[in-house]
């Protein structure tokens, strides 16, 4: 049962792998935790959930837990991650748990955690901790009492009141926009934000539905955005933006029915917030997505490479007091006055001022964004990862340009680059190659295909 605790969140098959056992263990492990880290003081701990099925259940034992080791409970309802995120950065509360498996199929749930200002309980602070404490059964002494609930049901409209505050309505013109949300929490966050813009908004998938029955809620994979490029195309729209399980990630598509890469968003938004903060650090994951650097540095900010993981981002760009970061998967973090998380209501406000810059369709806008060919994400089964790395790096490392071990290994040559990095749980290698040329990609993607599946 302990491999359900992740890098950066608890994720499992419910009933089976995560149970509501687990989940009240760890609710007052995480409590214990947090309360140790404060001097033992009582906290206030917020929980949340998405529209899964097993979520209603799963969140009753997480309140119970936090009541039983004596604290207070915020239940923020039905929100998505970056909701959650903000419930408790905004309003300075100690931390709290959110019931969500975000893009997995329905049979699975989770639980992120987080201390005060949102900031992520990951595998190296906490994590592994609490899950030693929960499968050993340590430390449950006897329940304390005195633990209130309160709940509040303003937290998404807050959210967007903040993000319309932070990034402005203004200039936007009064597109036409297509929105899938794949029965997920980010219909809650895109709904309200829409009633405050001059667009009109075309809902796809946004009645709340935890057996996901239009189609998977995870953007990253091509097949889910069909029916939104399809749509943008036959609506005539100028937009199309599409988001995952629990709303923290989301994807955009231009009129011609084309995916705008993360990557590409990600450097509209450096660009945007460098001209807000001149000479600010923007933090990017190892993932070849080029065009972002190139953005970075032609608007004179620095560059900050971080390896893959929303956790990991969020810690660097903490760190480093990056005003944004950007992951390649879609998620993408801003500095705010109470703390750094995803904030995709921000993102969507300031593309669309970016884009209403000009009279320009948004795909020739973003034509001359698109001048690198990318293999996309290629995942690959192998046996000895550690032998295939080795070999990896002594076929390419001898003649590149730069070579980079931050996270797998990251090769460049004058007229391509690649990232190959090893699953953190499955027994796979990830390739991503990017080129200056699409035959170029293609021939040297093969090239490396062949080694890794040799």
């Amino acid at each position: 049962m302990g491999e359900i605790f992740k890098a950066y969140d608890i994720r499992g098959i419910y009933g089976s792998e995560l149970t509501e056992d687990i989940a009240y263990k760890t609710a007052r492990a995480l409590s214990q935790m947090i309360a140790n880290e404060q001097s033992g003081r009582k906290l206030r701990l917020v929980v949340g959930s998405d529209m899964r099925v097993s979520s209603p259940s799963l969140k009753q034992v997480v309140i119970q837990g936090i009541l039983d080791e004596g604290h207070d409970v915020v239940d923020v309802g039905l929100v998505s991650t970056p909701a959650f995120y903000f419930a408790v950065a905004k309003y300075g509360y100690d931390g709290g748990m959110m019931v969500s498996a975000s893009h997995n199929p329905p049979q699975y749930n989770g639980l992120k955690m987080v201390r005060a200002g949102g900031v992520p309980v990951s595998r190296d602070t906490g994590i592994m901790r609490l899950r030693d404490q929960v499968m050993n059964n340590q430390n449950f002494g006897e329940k304390k009492s005195g633990g209130t609930v309160t709940t509040r049901d303003d937290i998404v409209k807050n959210d967007v009141a903040e993000a319309i505050q932070f990034a402005s309505t203004q200039n936007i013109k009064p597109y036409k926009i297509v929105a899938d949300a794949a029965n997920a929490m980010g219909a809650t966050y895109l709904r309200e934000l829409f009633t405050k813009l001059p667009c009109e908004l075309i809902e796809l998938n946004f009645e709340l539905d935890g057996t996901f029955p239009a189609h998977e809620a995870d953007p990253f994979k091509e097949e889910n955005n069909q029916a939104l490029m399809q749509a943008v195309v036959e609506q005539r729209a100028d937009l199309g933006i599409t988001t995952d399980g629990d709303g923290d990630r989301i994807f955009f598509v231009d009129n011609e029915g084309k995916l705008i890469e993360p990557a590409m968003v990600r450097g509209i938004m450096a660009q945007l917030f460098l001209e807000q903060f001149p000479g600010s650090t923007i933090c990017y994951d190892i993932r070849p997505g080029r065009i972002t650097r190139d953005m970075i540095e032609q608007y004179g900010g620095k560059p900050s490479v971080t390896k893959v993981g929303h956790s990991l981002i969020k810690e660097q760009a903490l760190k480093e007091g990056a005003v944004f970061a950007g992951e390649s998967s879609g998620h993408f973090f801003v500095k705010l006055p109470h703390g750094t998380f995803e904030a995709p209501c921000i993102v969507v406000l300031k593309l669309l001022q970016y884009f209403s810059r000009s009279d320009q369709p948004i795909a020739d806008q973003i034509r001359p964004l698109r001048k690198y060919a990318h293999s996309g994400e290629i995942n690959s089964t192998v046996a000895d990862k550690d032998a295939v790395m080795a070999i990896i790096k002594s076929t390419y490392a001898p003649t590149a340009l730069a070579v980079a071990e931050l996270d797998g290994i990251t090769i460049e040559y004058p007229d391509y680059w690649f990232n190959v990095r090893a699953s953190n749980t499955e027994p796979l290698l990830r390739l991503n190659l990017e080129a200056r040329t699409s035959e170029l990609c293609t021939n040297k993607t093969k090239e490396l295909l062949e080694i890794i599946r040799a």
